[in-house]
């Protein structure tokens, strides 16, 4: 029914999958249970000295805030590396991603990619190409899709199912074994 997806109302949703050297952003619009993509892309920071590295990922993000207007963000969590002063790094530039959004007065959600993975692909452990072929085919579109685009439209998509995985099966107090919920 035509009628019916305009009486929807429209979200905008960002999704951010924070990276120091690249940063992947996804922007889509949800209406009922109807997704529509509508922007991508990533920030490649210079090889400079941290501060400058943060700096670049603040304000490219509070451009593509400003330009394209979502109404809510989610963020992919950190995950924790062998090296901790990797873990770090990425904690700051994600820092920088959130403090992007929210110096926009936008709420920010927060998500694990086990979650993104559940969400989108159905399995949470599921490789960066299952990612990519999924959001191709939730949003409907063609050719190349980057990693750090689909990882970012990922974080958006799982957002827009209510964050629960699954397609919005809600997995509160349960793990992830051998690809099933125990």
């Amino acid at each position: 029914m035509p009628g019916r997806a305009a009486s929807q109302p429209l979200v905008r949703i960002l999704g951010i999958d924070p990276g120091l050297r690249i940063t992947g952003y996804g922007v889509i619009d949800k209406a009922g249970n109807a997704l529509r993509y509508v922007a991508s892309g990533r920030v490649k920071t210079p090889e400079a000295a941290l501060p400058e590295r943060l700096r670049v990922i603040l304000e490219t993000l509070r451009q593509v805030i400003a330009e394209h207007g979502p109404a809510q963000v989610a963020v992919e969590k950190v995950f924790v590396n062998v090296n901790p002063n990797s873990t770090l790094q990425l904690g700051q530039a994600r820092g920088a991603a959130i403090c992007a959004a929210v110096s926009s007065a936008l709420p920010v959600a927060e998500y694990t990619a086990l979650q993104v993975k559940q969400a989108v692909v159905g399995a949470g452990h599921a490789d960066k190409r299952q990612v990519q072929h999924m959001v191709k085919r939730l949003l409907g579109l063609e050719g190349e899709l980057g990693p750090d685009a689909a990882d970012a439209l990922a974080c958006a998509i799982c957002h827009a199912h209510g964050g629960q995985g699954l397609g919005g099966l809600a997995t509160a107090g349960y793990r992830v074994r051998r690809g099933r919920l125990v």
